[in-house]
């Protein structure tokens, strides 16, 4: 697939084949209902996976306790709150299976201890976190320069299936738009 075409741009860069070797070989595999968490906002999350299987959302919490969706994961891709959780912060948010998922996970404290002694490991780190901000970045500042609409086929071109894997609600509020607005977008393609 072609890099601009990819929902999450991170995983197109070379550190993403060490980190789902490292995560398959030294991981174990564990199950996650659908509602479960994978990190929890205030709470250090404690692993850094592989998803083998599933869909997993980020939940960022406004003050009046309304919940928006700020990312999503799919199977082949990774999970963690990168790279916060290796310096012992606590999440900004709360990771979801948004369907059950099957996940290789590492623990982030032997991945924090290993990065200390481990300068490959530690610029490992450092150029994923840059590939993880780049791709944040880009959606924060379509916020501002793109229209909704422009948003909104942007998101389907790159996941043509997310209807199936997320609701309306969830794809609106990545969006940062009404579940009617998105209503009115997805009734005039």
């Amino acid at each position: 697939m072609d890099i601009s075409r990819r929902f999450n741009t991170y995983i197109d860069i070379p550190e993403v084949d060490f980190w789902r070797t490292f995560c398959m070989e030294q991981g174990v595999l564990r199950h996650f209902e659908k509602g479960e968490d994978f990190a929890t906002v205030g709470e250090v999350c404690r692993y850094v996976g592989f998803i083998k299987s599933g869909t997993l959302k980020y939940l960022a919490f406004s003050s009046d306790g309304c919940e928006h969706v700020v990312g999503m994961e799919f199977a082949g891709e990774f999970v963690a709150d990168f790279p916060f959780s290796f310096y012992g912060t606590p999440s900004r948010v709360s990771i979801t299976a948004q369907l059950p998922c099957d996940i290789y996970c590492v623990s982030v404290k032997v991945i924090a201890e290993r990065m200390r002694d481990d300068r490959v490991l530690s610029d490992i780190i450092m150029h994923s976190t840059e590939a993880v901000f780049s791709t944040v970045y880009d959606r924060y500042m379509a916020l501002y320069t793109r229209s909704a609409n422009e948003r909104y086929r942007d998101l389907i071109n790159r996941h043509p299936d997310l209807f199936t894997l997320f609701s309306l609600k969830d794809i609106a509020s990545f969006l940062n738009i009404t579940p009617t607005h998105l209503s009115r977008l997805r009734k005039n393609l």
